[in-house]
């Protein structure tokens, strides 16, 4: 499908659909008999197919929308932003068809792209066979990974998590499979797939921000994903909460990732010599009265608090959209980031955007790293 009109046809149902034609004509800039017949020839492609809408007119037919047709192809995302590796399979409207974990290939390999490779080719069979898809409708793999990545989503320009260094790895990767393969940081990869198929839908300018071990950052700017000039866009993790703080991984002192993060928390709740291996359990330290535990919620979530209100203050985003992974947030936590960041945005800003906690499994990155080979085939005709 080398034809660039039809990508861009795809592409805009994808962002926005299911459209009808009329509504696809002004999108594209093209006229209705254009579109009528770009459309014809997609839907003979088996790229889209057509839909009534939900609520049909009183009178008349009802309306008749175009939407992605979810066996025109196939994708996996993988993510290597922890151990086990996660990797899921989807349709092209970025529905969830398997999921599967494994170690390292083998396990002494942490860091070695050869032996990830490795694994996510020996992963794909399994994949594909329990959803019963053919391997030729395999369309691209994406890789979610902590660090920075460069534009062409195709090398990683740094990971401290993996001891990389400007590292090809989307071509090991695909010298090993067969298939197409892009690279993406792993809260760029969410944001992407929040935008395609989940709850960023409606939003051209919106910030995501990931809750886990460590916290992630990303910003759709009107409808694209802003990277930066060096791939760094969103790294709030390494932002400067305390001047003089602990030190950070990364070199530099009081970083975010040092104060409000899980490891952060517990790492806290250890040296006050509290009995919390989980923040749950710091949470019900802190429900009972523990005046330790819960100055340590009052830290982290205020300083996550702040750093959200800046990048608020900054992009003048319509949406932020908080991710809790596996419930790494809970009640007091996120109390505190909210008030905090109604403390430290202008009201007028705080008034027009909408904030929102959600709670997601280890698997959002893979299914980001999906969405990341589900955009690239969408538009890599426009790119060529």
């Amino acid at each position: 499908m080398a034809n660039p009109s039809k990508r861009s046809l795809l592409k805009a149902v994808a962002d926005h659909g299911p459209l009808s034609r009329s509504e696809l004509a002004v999108l594209a800039g093209l006229s209705k008999a254009a579109i009528t017949g770009l459309s014809r020839e997609l839907i003979q492609d088996g790229a889209l197919e057509e839909s009534e809408a939900a609520s049909p007119p009183r009178q008349g037919r009802p309306s008749i929308l175009l939407r992605l047709n979810p066996a025109h192809g196939y994708f996996i995302g993988a993510s290597i932003v922890e151990e086990p590796v996660t990797m899921v399979l989807t349709d092209f409207q970025g529905a969830v068809l398997g999921q599967r974990t494994a170690p390292w290939s083998p396990p002494w390999s942490y860091g070695d792209p050869q032996a990830i490779a490795g694994t996510i080719r020996d992963s794909i069979p399994h994949l594909l066979g329990g959803a019963g898809i053919p391997a030729e409708r395999l369309r691209g793999i994406g890789v979610a990974l902590s660090g920075l990545v460069n534009h062409d989503q195709d090398r990683c320009l740094h990971s401290a998590n993996l001891g990389w260094i400007d590292l090809p790895v989307a071509a090991v990767v695909e010298r090993a499979t067969g298939v197409p393969t892009f690279l993406e940081n792993d809260a760029n990869a969410v944001a992407t797939g929040e935008r395609l198929y989940g709850l960023a839908r409606d939003y051209r300018t919106f910030a995501t921000v990931t809750f886990g071990d460590s916290i992630g950052c990303a910003h759709y700017v009107d409808g694209v994903l802003y990277r930066g000039h060096g791939g760094g866009a969103g790294e709030i993790a390494h932002c400067t909460i305390e001047p003089g703080g602990l030190p950070c991984r990364c070199g530099k002192r009081g970083c975010l990732d040092t104060v409000a993060p899980r490891q952060a928390i517990l790492a806290q709740a250890r040296a006050l010599g509290l009995a919390a291996a989980t923040t749950a359990e710091v949470e019900a330290l802190a429900a009972q009265g523990n005046a330790d535990a819960i100055a340590i919620l009052h830290r982290a979530g205020g300083a996550l608090g702040l750093a959200i209100a800046h990048v608020i203050q900054v992009n003048d985003p319509e949406f932020v959209l908080i991710v809790d992974v596996e419930g790494a947030m809970g009640p007091l936590f996120r109390t505190v980031t909210q008030q905090a960041i109604e403390a430290n945005v202008l009201p007028r800003l705080a008034a027009s955007t909408t904030i929102r906690f959600h709670h997601a499994t280890r698997a959002l990155w893979a299914r980001g790293a999906a969405s990341i080979a589900a955009h690239r085939f969408l538009t890599r005709a426009e790119e060529d």
